[in-house]
């Protein structure tokens, strides 16, 4: 195993609270209350067009406006998607030691790519990764495996998923993969509940997961 890739939101970086600014610019030009941000990272994890819907949903909004007010929520995100958002402590240091290592690092993520990429960018990170697939790359989102098997593919080898959710405990229980929790992200349930081969829950621990892992592989 000589891949790693990881889930973004939740993962790798913090990124809740300018979610939560984009959606709630949406609701306020409905004339709707806000969302506070417990809620909002409870909706966070199937892509934004389902937290639109949820979001809508809480706010009795008509669903025949998902797709303009998707829309309108995207393009309040783009405009501001880093000015809350933070990578978690100890990432950068853990990402420079699996590469030094050798290892091939991607993104997995149900964020559309663009912005996605453009977070990577503002924080210095996409240096690390060599793919990144978003919940706009293919038809289909996590949990549907079909992603993370495509940054597999992409780096022409197998490995590991690094998540925070349940979204994706399944997607790597589907595609046949370890999946390593980070702890401190976006779960919705307790972490006994979530299938995984070992949590973490400061990316500190991260590169000796990883060694564990392959040693419990290779034996």
């Amino acid at each position: 195993m000589t891949a790693i890739i990881f889930d973004l939101d939740g993962t790798l970086v913090d990124s809740a609270p300018d979610i939560q600014a984009a959606a709630n610019r949406m609701l306020e030009g409905e004339g709707a209350e806000p969302l506070d941000l417990p809620t909002v990272i409870g909706f966070i994890g199937n892509g934004l067009p389902k937290l639109v819907e949820r979001a809508m949903g809480a706010r009795d909004l008509p669903m025949d406006r998902h797709t303009e007010l998707t829309a309108r929520t995207l393009a309040f995100y783009n405009a501001e998607s880093t000015a809350r958002t933070l990578p978690y402590p100890g990432l950068v240091a853990a990402l420079d030691a699996l590469r030094a290592q050798g290892f091939a690092l991607g993104i997995c993520t149900n964020k559309p790519a663009a912005p996605a990429r453009d977070i990577l960018d503002q924080f210095d990170l996409a240096r690390h990764f060599e793919v990144v697939i978003g919940g706009d790359t293919l038809p289909v989102k996590k949990p549907d495996p079909a992603p993370l098997r495509a940054a597999f593919d992409a780096l022409a080898r197998g490995g590991l998923y690094v998540g925070d959710s349940e979204v994706d405990a399944e997607t790597a229980e589907r595609a046949g993969v370890p999946f390593l929790l980070f702890t401190e992200g976006y779960r919705k349930q307790p972490v006994e509940a979530l299938p995984h081969l070992a949590r973490f829950d400061h990316f500190d621990a991260l590169p000796g997961l990883v060694a564990q892992a392959l040693a419990r592989a290779a034996g």
